[in-house]
Formats: structure tokens, C-alpha cells, sequence
């Protein structure tokens, strides 16, 4: 539930370890449940005012599906989005380069990857959290580790929070990440991204499809939400300057597409220029240290990736599941936080190296390189992407040690 600006006190009645997630993104609220389904008492502090997530969509891979699966939520996320069944890749003018292998991999896993709006997927997270404190316009400014054990959190309005672990899941620009790596630059990858959620149809457009177009420094995405419903995503290569501050209009958007497949050029048209997103495509360098003693990072805040694999959020899920698995019983927290992150800095390093490479290798804009990535991924043998991909989707459940995860006396 959400519950108005109120005064943060310390320790929870029950007794039980004590949780303090800042952050109520997709990883927050994921880590809240988990975090509880763990045997803590969890609150969330969140800085906006209210909760509402941008127009935009996401894949919830089967990694990311079985990761919740295991916390036992029966949520049905199906019921609010779109289930993948087709994944396509073609040229601007809608030639077919690839069909990806996705639904092999999928029906071989036995687990649906789910194509679903963020708003759709947050409420299905909060409805899961249904009991979890989440404290809105709760802008959180640092935090300290005392001595005795535990964490406290100072919020900008004075109030404070007390607890036994902290989770930073604030996102890109995490107030817990700073203070724990100093100030960072962001890593540009050179161009904008247009998002945008409208009630769609059209021929080319069918239910649980994918598709993506290739020009020339840049690329459209057209994914199935479900309900009649289209998210569709747009990059164009500019300056960062630009890309940062982006001032144009739906126009200049209609402009970047003239002359691609109809479908695109469609989506653009239907959709009104208040409702297009504009936003700035960039990651960071990859974060070793995700925490200090009882305070941990998770989604975002730990590895934040480019979207081109389409598993930020999933990882962030995966996160969060793993985190509540580790502190489950634990009587050390600092060495099953440490335990977390070693769990998860190898798989998250290797998707946000690649998520860049991919990124840089799909926007080729050089005569050149252009048509080499078009015929590198319709020449790639089958095998090697089946691999790759259902490396991808497949959720590696962390082995289960013991050593720190006894109860406490």
C-alpha cells in the first residue's frame, strides 16, 4: 500500500530484522516482497510524490518470470501484458533480416517471457506488496552506518529511517550509490531515445510480436502490450548535448522515420506528441563495489545497462530475488550482502558489456559497418544465437551454502 509523508521512526514491532528500501521501482518493490517472503519487516521510501510510472514498456524475460515465480506471487503477469511469440528484425524498409529463435527457447524453458507496459508491470508489484509501508515524496539525502550495528537513513526534509540493511533502489541516479562510489560521470552511447504506449493496429502489427527496424544511425522498435495497445521505441544518433536537452517536436520524430516501413511511419502518426518520451541513452562504468557493511545496491542503481538486450528490468528482479534468498535467515547481514553481490557481479557485468557492444554494433551509421551488421546477424549460425539467447533467459539460481545463514540464537 502507499501511505502519505509520515515521520520515519526506528525498529519494527515485531521484533524481526528491520528493511529499508529506497527506491519503489520495478527492483524496490521486487526486493520489498522478497525481502519479507525472507522473514524481514520491509519499508519503502520513495521520492517522488506519487507513484506513476512513465509511458513506456518492457520485457519481463523468462529469467525474469522464474525469478518471480520462486517467491511464490502468482501473479499472472500474461493477464496484464502480452506473451512474446514472434521476434523479428528487418531493414527500415521492412525487408525481414532475422527471425530470432525466441519462441524455441521459450517453449523449451517452459516459461513465457511477458511483453508488458511499466505502469501495468508496478502495479502488479505493488498489488504483490499489498501490506509493505511505501512512503511517497520521501527524498532520501544519505545515509550512515552506526556503530552498533544497523543503518540509518536522513531524508531532505529532516526525518530519518533506522534499520538493520539498506537497499538502494534508486534507480540511475542513486543518493545510496554516491556515497558509496563518489561522483561518477555517465557513460553516453551517442544517441536519443523516443518512447511512446498508444492504442494501435495495423496489418503489420500482429498479438505478442516484436519487431525491429535497422536504418541508418538509427532504429524502431514496435512491441505488443496487449488490449490493443503498441509500445514503440525510436533511437537517432546525436550529440550528447542534444540528446540531454532535446527540444523538438513529434515533426522532427515524423521526419527521423520518412520513408520506413508503413507500420513505423503509422505508429508515429497515431500517437499524440504530448505522449512521446524523450529521453538520453546512457549507462556507467561498471560498478565493483555494490556495498559497505549492512548496505547493498540492486538494479539501476548497481549496473544500469543500455536497452538493447531488453533486460535492465529483469535484472533488476533477479536482484532483488537474490538478495532475499541470501538474508533469508542470515545471521551475518554484512556477509550475506557481500554474498549477494558476488552472486550477481558476473552475470550483470557480462549483459551490460554486451548490451553496449550490441547498442554500438545496431546503430552503425558508416556505409560501411551497416551492411556487415545486417548481414552478421542473418549469417549467424543458428547454434551460436540459440546459446547466446537462451543464456540470456535462463535465471541462475544461486547455490545454496550455508555458512552464513543460520538462525540467530
Amino acid at each position: 500500500m502507499t501511505t502519505p509523508r509520515t515521520n520515519h521512526t526506528a525498529g519494527g514491532a515485531s521484533g524481526r530484522r528491520r528493511a529499508l528500501v529506497v527506491g519503489a521501482g520495478i527492483g524496490g518493490l521486487t526486493a520489498a516482497v522478497a525481502l519479507r517472503a525472507a522473514g524481514l519487516d520491509v519499508e519503502v521510501y520513495e521520492r517522488a510524490g506519487e507513484l506513476r510510472a512513465a509511458g513506456s514498456g518492457l520485457s519481463v524475460m523468462s529469467n525474469a518470470v522464474t525469478a518471480l515465480e520462486s517467491l511464490g506471487l502468482g501473479i499472472d503477469l500474461a493477464k496484464r501484458g502480452s506473451v512474446l511469440e514472434s521476434y523479428h528484425v528487418r531493414t527500415a524498409k521492412g525487408r525481414l533480416i532475422r527471425e530470432f529463435p525466441f519462441p524455441e527457447i521459450i517453449g523449451r524453458l517452459g516459461v513465457p517471457s511477458v511483453l508488458i507496459t511499466r505502469s501495468d508491470l508496478q502495479q502488479a508489484l505493488l498489488d504483490a506488496a499489498s501490506g509493505i509501508p511505501v512512503h511517497l515524496g520521501a527524498q532520501a539525502t544519505g545515509y550512515e552506518n552506526e556503530a552498533g550495528g544497523g543503518v540509518r537513513v536522513d531524508f531532505a526534509d529532516g526525518s530519518e529511517a533506522r534499520g538493520d540493511v539498506l537497499i538502494g533502489a534508486d534507480g540511475f541516479h542513486s543518493v545510496v550509490r554516491r556515497q558509496l562510489a563518489g561522483p561518477e560521470e555517465s557513460m553516453d552511447s551517442g544517441y536519443i531515445c523516443w518512447l511512446a504506449v498508444v492504442p494501435f493496429s495495423h496489418p503489420d502489427f500482429a498479438p505478442g510480436s516484436v519487431t525491429h527496424y535497422w536504418g541508418s544511425g538509427s532504429r524502431f522498435g514496435l512491441v505488443d502490450m496487449g488490449g490493443g495497445r503498441l509500445y514503440w521505441w525510436g533511437t537517432k544518433n546525436m550529440p550528447t548535448e542534444e540528446s540531454h536537452d532535446w527540444k523538438g517536436s513529434k515533426a522532427d520524430v515524423q521526419r527521423a522515420y520518412a520513408g520506413w516501413a508503413d507500420v513505423v511511419q503509422e505508429a508515429v502518426r497515431a500517437t499524440p506528441e504530448e505522449d512521446i518520451l524523450a529521453v538520453p541513452s546512457r549507462d556507467r562504468v561498471f560498478l565493483e563495489r555494490w556495498g559497505e557493511g549492512p548496505v547493498t545496491l540492486l538494479g539501476d542503481a548497481a549496473h544500469p545497462m543500455l536497452t538493447s538486450l531488453g533486460q535492465g528490468s529483469c535484472m533488476a528482479i533477479e536482484d532483488a530475488v537474490v538478495l532475499g534468498q541470501r538474508l533469508a535467515g542470515a545471521a551475518d547481514i554484512p556477509a550475506a550482502l557481500r554474498r549477494y553481490e558476488d552472486d550477481r557481479r558476473e552475470r550483470t557485468r557480462a549483459l551490460v558489456a554486451a548490451s553496449r557492444a550490441i547498442s554500438t554494433f545496431e546503430q552503425s551509421e558508416n556505409p560501411v559497418r551497416r551492411p556487415v551488421r545486417d548481414a552478421y546477424f542473418k549469417f549467424l549460425p543458428k547454434r551460436r544465437l540459440v546459446r547466446t539467447l537462451e543464456s540470456a533467459l535462463t535465471y541462475p539460481a544461486p547455490a545454496t551454502g550455508r555458512p552464513d545463514t543460520e538462525e540467530r540464537p
